[in-house]
């Protein structure tokens, strides 16, 4: 698919998945413009990098206020806040819906008066919402709330389109704290997912570029897990 022309904004997302994306939408034609907290280690060739917190609601605006105007945002951003209820401190859920739910919506607010003619944005959810587990309700909930997020800014910003990826196990490398560990991690949930393998970096990558390119998908979540909800 072709991007020429197209400015695409990504927020968020220190692992492989927000690169390639980058990579790929930039070896398709589009303006990359990668955001995060920590510009400087955003560096891809042909990428140009910019500040953004999706905690604090001004760097948006400022954000918005850099790019002028868009044809698409992508938002992967995620703060995690696992452990047992009983041990959950505030401050860090809130962090993690500031991350997955409210930063989303901030960005809608101050990019949508400068999407294009058949803008769109992708906003990132997970395998979680649909399998929770002890120590990842937090994970579970916020996941599950960028669903619903996506459907309603939808119908908020129509014509602008909205949509939810919602990524399995991928080996992106979030995982590679797991050392000797992660290879048998790996093995046992591609023997669990129908797909038989854990994801990569470009299954995500090409799926969030066919939602910013179909015209006629919004307000839907594209499940790239391998089947890993079904197990």
């Amino acid at each position: 698919m072709s991007f020429e022309g197209k400015r695409l904004v990504i927020v968020g997302g220190g692992s492989g998945i927000a690169r390639r994306i980058a990579v790929d939408a930039g070896a398709a034609g589009a303006e990359v413009i990668w955001a995060g907290r920590h510009p400087a280690v955003l560096v891809e060739r042909g990428v140009r990098a910019a500040f953004a917190d999706l905690g604090e609601e001004s760097s948006l605006k400022a954000l918005a206020e850099e790019v002028g105007e868009v044809d698409f945002v992508v938002s992967l951003a995620a703060a995690p806040a696992n452990g047992p209820v009983a041990t959950l401190e505030r401050a860090a859920v809130a962090r993690a819906f500031d991350a997955k739910v409210v930063g989303p919506l901030m960005l809608a607010k101050h990019f949508a008066p400068r999407f294009r003619e058949g803008g769109a944005m992708v906003l990132f959810s997970g395998v979680a919402a649909w399998r929770p587990a002890p120590e990842r309700t937090v994970m579970a909930t916020t996941n599950g709330a960028v669903v619903f997020l996506a459907e309603a800014l939808a119908v908020a910003l129509a014509p602008v389109r909205v949509n939810a990826i919602s990524p399995g196990i991928v080996d992106s490398g979030a995982w590679d704290g797991l050392g000797e560990a992660k290879a048998e991690f790996f093995r046992r949930t591609a023997d669990a997912n129908p797909a038989r393998r854990v994801g990569r970096p470009e299954d995500v990558s090409a799926a969030t570029l066919h939602l910013l390119a179909n015209p006629f998908v919004t307000g839907s979540v594209l499940h790239v897990d391998g089947g890993g909800r079904l197990g």
